[in-house]
């Protein structure tokens, strides 16, 4: 089993959500984390409240979009912690439209974000990964990279392609000790997805889950450090959806 102890950890999309929700888990067992966000008011609560427990965390304000950006938030993990072992390319948004009405301008964010910013994460930190002898890279996909959605054209293209990347990529660095799967999650409370912001569109959400819900972020967080441990997993694209990808 991969010990995630003493090993740092980037996590982009780190200041909520799934993002924090594994910074938790993997600093619960013994590792050091950096946390990149754009939201930098959000990132500096939760980096203050972390080190206020004196927990070994450091904060970046990165748009992942941002090739240079991204390559700047990889030099300050290293120079703050002398190593980088693990990579969670968490960050992404979504845009939801039907194909006739959306714009090129929010097509365009989804795949800079949740596609370019996965790219961007894998490439400047595998040198470093290879420095160490080896590592491990999760991207956060989900079930729409999987499956279709109405309304979804933009998010659907930029998960699926991550999915994909997944597995070629896995390919090619295995040989150097890196591994590289994504998680999938279905649909997850938080700060857009919950009953007092959707009405009785949650409902229709818990409705698609034949679990009968929907997820929580600690469940995400859980999953992602199985990749993580688990160290004859690679290239691999990990459901964890309550069902929904069953039916």
């Amino acid at each position: 089993m991969y010990t995630i102890n003493d090993k740092v950890a980037i996590i982009t999309g780190g200041a909520s959500g799934i993002g924090l929700a594994t910074a938790n888990a993997i600093l619960e067992k013994g590792g050091k984390v950096l946390l990149a966000d754009y939201n930098q008011e959000a990132l500096d609560a939760v980096t203050r409240e972390l080190k206020n427990k004196k927990l070994p965390v450091e904060g970046f304000v990165a748009d992942v979009s941002n090739e240079d950006d991204v390559k700047n938030m990889v030099g300050a993990a290293v120079k703050a912690f002398g190593r980088l072992d693990i990579i969670f390319n968490n960050a992404g948004i979504g845009v939801l439209a039907e194909t006739e009405t959306l714009t090129f301008e929010d097509y365009n964010n989804v795949i800079k974000i949740n596609q370019d910013g996965v790219f961007f994460g894998c490439k400047h930190a595998i040198p470093e990964m290879k420095k160490v002898g080896g590592g491990v890279i999760v991207n956060t996909a989900s079930i729409l990279g999987l499956v279709g959605q109405q309304g979804a054209f933009a998010y659907n293209a930029s998960k699926g392609a991550v999915n994909l990347m997944t597995k070629s990529l896995a390919l090619e660095v295995a040989p150097q000790n890196i591994r590289v799967n994504s998680v999938c999650p279905g649909y997850v409370e938080s700060g857009m997805v919950n009953k007092e912001a959707l009405g009785d569109y949650y409902e229709t959400l818990v409705a698609r889950h034949p679990i009968g819900r929907i997820g929580v972020p600690e469940e995400i967080a859980h999953a992602v450090v199985f990749l993580i441990e688990n160290e004859f997993m690679t290239g691999f694209n990990l459901a964890v959806d309550g069902g929904y990808t069953a039916q």
